[in-house]
């Protein structure tokens, strides 16, 4: 069965590719405004910055408090309506919206919103987006988001090239700069999520405007291990597209792949890991620790 974003990916494929491209993205930032506007809150990550396990853990809190069922992820006002006392928030790659608004890397669209900014070191992200681009990406968002059309790109070609390590390096940058333009505001990064889960789980909650207390973080911290969470993908017990593999057979096509801090250690040499630290250290703002 197709879904509303297929349907409406196919509705454009009338248009010339180039305009195409652009309408949707337009469109994309529209559609983000208006969700934007209605939220609570926005929490905000480039992707593979630990978003869908956030929102794993964010939805079992909500499903133990208020009794709503566990293969039903949070999503924007699903569970809002379920129950008003849960927030509306609005989960984004802030991909989009400049698209539509036309303000390039300013963030007065945020300005009347509490926005949590969930960050990852930089090269772990891109490590990840090969995965993603490699394994599990669409063509049509390859195009979209304008990842690399080759598929023979190399794993080092992809972390230094456009839309690697620089196109993470400049979302960082824009937000370090971006976030005195919100209302209020919370950093969290998933190196310190991956230290002590509950206590930045709690922050987070807390932010948010959720109660919880420390039995149910520990119940919810287990609930959204690795493990857990792979063995759930494994077998489809989510209920949502977000968490299936693109092929069960291939452990880097899992959306839980490895979740390891300093990960792209693994993949690259010694040459290569230090191009890749010195342009993170000449190009990134130190204000998140990286």
């Amino acid at each position: 069965m197709l879904t509303p974003t297929r349907i409406f990916e196919q509705s454009l494929a009338v248009l010339p590719a180039g305009r195409r491209y652009r309408v949707e993205r337009y469109l994309r930032g529209w559609f983000d405004q208006r969700r934007l506007g209605r939220a609570d809150y926005a929490v905000v990550s480039f992707g593979k910055s630990g978003r869908t396990w956030v929102r794993v853990m964010l939805s079992r809190l909500c499903q133990l408090e208020y009794g709503l069922p566990e293969r039903e992820l949070l999503e924007f006002d699903n569970y809002h309506r379920a129950n008003p006392a849960i927030p509306r928030i609005f989960f984004t790659h802030d991909n989009y919206l400049r698209d539509y608004t036309g303000h390039g890397g300013s963030k007065r669209a945020y300005r009347e919103q509490r926005v949590v900014l969930l960050v990852r070191h930089p090269a772990d992200v891109t490590m990840s987006q090969y995965f993603q681009w490699k394994h599990r990406m669409r063509s049509h968002k390859i195009l979209l988001n304008q990842y690399p059309a080759d598929p023979a790109t190399s794993q080092f070609e992809f972390m230094m090239g456009p839309s690697g390590l620089p196109k993470v390096i400049d979302f960082l940058n824009e937000w370090a700069a971006g976030f005195a333009e919100v209302r209020s505001g919370l950093t969290v990064r998933y190196e310190d999520l991956r230290t002590d889960t509950a206590r930045e789980l709690g922050r987070l909650a807390g932010f948010l405007g959720l109660d919880v207390d420390a039995a149910r973080l520990a119940d919810v911290v287990e609930y959204a291990s690795v493990e857990n969470m792979r063995q759930r993908e494994r077998e489809e017990q989510s209920g949502s597209e977000r968490l299936r593999p693109g092929d069960p057979s291939n452990p880097d096509s899992f959306k839980t792949r490895r979740a390891k801090v300093g990960g792209y250690h693994d993949y690259f040499d010694a040459a290569g890991i230090a191009e890749i630290d010195a342009l993170i250290a000449r190009t990134l703002d130190p204000v998140f620790g990286y």
